[in-house]
């Protein structure tokens, strides 16, 4: 607005129809202003933006002013483009309807613009309003992309907690399940009575603090990276099915490493325990695991002709940790054997998380 009113910017505006220029005073002012303050509220108000300006540049044109302030026009025509969310068709026939009258105005002043002037410059202004559409399609397709990125971000956050909740869960009621079944036959027997009522209150104790470790991750306060969820020592897993009643021979080299590796691997031998609890109660199973430099090898076999895993279920057991091994880049494997079960996976290690 203010260099519209610098003398040396006088009639150096757009000069639509080539008519003899006017000295700026009071009006011009007024028609300046018409044209350059409703610019404020283009975002909100594009409609009320577009009218206002065009109002202003038709009187600057006529009355000969021609003002810089009269680029004004061609930004309100793409804000509207941009911005105007009803009516876009409406507003556009309307605009084009108005500029006709103008042109017919322009003409009987003495125009020497023609027909083709007046096309050109009304192509010129259709473009600015079609940059503001174009604008407006790539910013609904951004957004577009990224409310079906936060959409596929919580569905793969849903998916995650199920399957922590599941690997928590099923184990450790698997194992009291377990414990308090066998618990019923030992009343003659106080002593190995007395262990496993202990056994069953030690594992309701850490399926209550793995629990609350989960819920502590899903606290947005929580310090703890969400996606890398507490695991034990396998030791100690092994261990804990021992007292459910399942004989496990296991052997372990090399040192796990940190990151999401020893999270699967813990995982895989978790649920394969966990399945042999369910399905093949007392029978001899086997737990190895090997700790390289790249990868991490589990292999865990049940014997018995009882041992087979049901395919079907919730399909976060084993289907499950088959995609977690995948993700990682790894192989993974369940299936009957001569003797009974195994489950082998091959784990990729140095991933961070």
């Amino acid at each position: 607005m203010l260099a519209s009113l610098t003398p040396a910017l006088q009639n150096r505006g757009t000069q639509l129809g080539d008519l003899p220029g006017r000295p700026l005073d009071a009006l011009a002012i007024a028609v300046i202003a018409l044209e350059c303050l409703p610019l404020v509220v283009r975002r909100r108000w594009p409609i009320v933006c577009l009218a206002l300006v065009s109002a202003g540049f038709a009187a600057d044109q006529l009355l000969g002013y021609h003002a810089v302030a009269g680029t004004a026009l061609p930004i309100a025509l793409l804000s509207t483009g941009l911005h105007l969310n009803h009516h876009r068709r409406t507003t556009a026939v309307l605009a084009s309807a108005a500029y006709v009258p103008l042109a017919f105005a322009l003409d009987r002043q003495g125009s020497a613009e023609g027909v083709t002037g007046f096309v050109t410059f009304y192509l010129a202004l259709a473009a600015a309003w079609a940059i503001g559409a174009w604008l407006r399609l790539n910013k609904a397709a951004e957004e577009e992309r990224r409310c079906h990125v936060a959409e596929a971000t919580r569905q793969a956050e849903r998916t995650r907690i199920a399957r922590e909740l599941h690997d928590v869960v099923t184990h450790h009621v698997t194992a009291m399940v377990v414990q308090a079944e066998a618990a019923r036959y030992l009343t003659a027997a106080p002593e190995r009575l007395d262990q496993t009522l202990t056994a069953i209150t030690d594992t309701g104790r850490r399926s209550i603090a793995d629990l609350r470790h989960l819920l502590d991750l899903l606290n947005p306060d929580h310090d703890a990276d969400p996606r890398t969820p507490s695991v034990g020592e396998l030791s100690a897993l092994v261990e804990q099915t021992r007292k459910a009643g399942q004989p496990v021979e296991f052997t372990e080299e090399g040192a796990p490493p940190a990151g999401s590796a020893r999270v699967v691997a813990y995982r895989v031998v978790q649920e394969a325990l966990t399945n042999a609890l369910k399905y093949a109660h007392g029978s001899r199973t086997t737990v190895h695991v090997r700790h390289g430099e790249s990868e991490i090898v589990v292999e865990v076999g049940t014997d018995g002709a009882g041992s087979s895993v049901s395919p079907g279920g919730s399909g976060r057991g084993l289907a499950g940790l088959r995609e977690r091994v995948s993700a990682l880049g790894g192989e993974f494997s369940a299936g009957r054997r001569d003797d009974g079960f195994v489950v082998r996976a091959r784990i990729p290690a140095g991933s961070p998380s």
